[in-house]
């Protein structure tokens, strides 16, 4: 098995149609550490989902489930986690964020994290 990642899920959610709620089953399964936050409250395979932009410390990854459209409040907190990468899972995708994170030498990813983690890639 990989390393271990510290994940923020963001956009997570108790609501188990969302493939942000399926992310956070399958990192866990794959025996990452994972951090969900977003703006639903409840509980998401037995983590409370942090609302209020926490800050975290030492984030491998942040996997973003998020709408494009909705990013762009969020590209400071992003940023402020100071991750190794980004995973602009599909409909995440920001030209804008995607830039700003790699001036600061964060890895970007155009991917999708539950196709990462069955092919082994993640």
């Amino acid at each position: 098995m990989r390393q271990p990642k510290k994940t923020v899920v963001l956009g997570a959610t108790p609501n188990p149609s969302r493939y942000a709620y399926r992310a956070v089953h399958d990192l866990l399964r794959n025996g990452h550490e994972v951090i969900p936050v977003g703006l639903k409250r409840g509980t998401v395979a037995g983590l409370e989902i942090q609302n209020d932009q926490p800050h975290i410390d030492d984030v491998d990854t942040v996997t973003l489930y998020v709408g494009s459209r909705n990013l762009a409040p969020l590209h400071d907190y992003i940023l402020g986690l100071n991750p190794k990468r980004i995973i602009f899972n599909p409909g995440t995708e920001n030209d804008e964020l995607e830039q700003k994170a790699q001036e600061k030498g964060i890895e970007t990813v155009e991917g999708c994290t539950l196709v990462m983690l069955s092919a082994g890639s993640y």
